[in-house]
């Protein structure tokens, strides 16, 4: 799992092995509770961990169809509403796109860094906002249904490329 600290990966790290470490996670959660994974499901999640990018649903579905001859939209989108459901993607809302949570087996709201030099984007595992902002919307009384911070800027790597 990245660091809070240093969330976006370094340059040249082992993609392979975050694919690897997120389905596993992924997995694992779903069968604490429950949830099937099923192969569609688990394609799917990997195509959006194929990236560190945020990737939309029609990408997923054109590189679904060019593996499986029936996948079609509605079977990307339940795919989608699963995996979100189940807390193992997160929506990037700016984008209309979806990135993998880093960790589904703890229940959060979502602190996402979007970097608009390369388009990564990273979730803080140490969110620093959302309670604050919690603590604020109890005061109120009002019930919120989801909750996603989107901050964009550069990530170190681009900042030192300026």
């Amino acid at each position: 799992m990245k660091s809070p600290s240093v969330p976006f990966p370094p340059q040249g790290h082992d993609h392979s092995g975050c694919i690897a470490d997120a389905l596993a996670r992924a997995e694992a959660h779903c069968a604490r509770h429950d949830l099937r994974l099923t192969p569609l499901r688990r394609r799917v999640l990997e195509l959006i961990w194929a990236d560190h990018r945020p990737v939309r649903a029609y990408d997923l579905l054109a590189r679904l169809q060019q593996e499986r001859q029936g996948a079609a939209p509605p079977t990307v989108y339940r795919a989608l509403e699963f995996l979100r459901e189940a807390g193992v993607i997160h929506r990037v809302d700016s984008q209309n796109a979806f990135i993998g949570c880093i960790a589904p087996e703890q229940p959060h709201d979502a602190e996402l860094l979007i970097c608009r030099g390369c388009g990564e984007v990273a979730e803080l595992t140490e969110p620093l906002v959302t309670p604050q902002l919690g603590r604020q919307v109890d005061r109120i009384g009002f019930l919120p249904d989801t909750q996603t911070l989107e901050i964009t800027g550069l990530c170190a790597r681009c900042r030192g490329k300026q």
